[in-house]
């Protein structure tokens, strides 16, 4: 089977998701999409992205306790699964070597 890199969303909600913890849903990991890369991404988009991230077993999610400020509903909140953790692990490799020859004065570039 040929391996499926992440897109850029993908890696960036995954990180941000890893970047929250404990209580990581929709509007926490959007803000911090905001906050810590300056992208700002729709909820929709953000919750779109981490279903794709469950069926490929990268996150996995549960219901939080009910809350009064959502008319006692649910939080669907979410967790990088070990195997989230290696992809991300993955891309982070993959960009490094990309990095690594652009780098290089060598090479001609600035």
């Amino acid at each position: 089977m040929r391996h499926r890199f992440l897109t850029d969303l993908e890696l960036m909600v995954l990180l941000a998701t890893l970047r929250v913890g404990e209580n990581a849903y929709g509007i926490p990991i959007a803000r911090e999409l905001h906050d810590t890369a300056g992208r700002n991404v729709a909820l929709a988009v953000v919750y779109a992205t981490l279903d794709r991230l469950e069926h490929r077993a990268l996150v996995s999610s549960s219901l939080g306790e009910p809350t009064p400020e959502r008319g006692g509903r649910a939080k669907r909140v979410f967790c990088v699964t070990a195997k989230g953790v290696r992809e991300a692990r993955a891309s982070q490799r993959a960009f490094s070597a990309l990095w690594r020859g652009v780098l290089e004065p060598s090479r001609g570039m600035p």
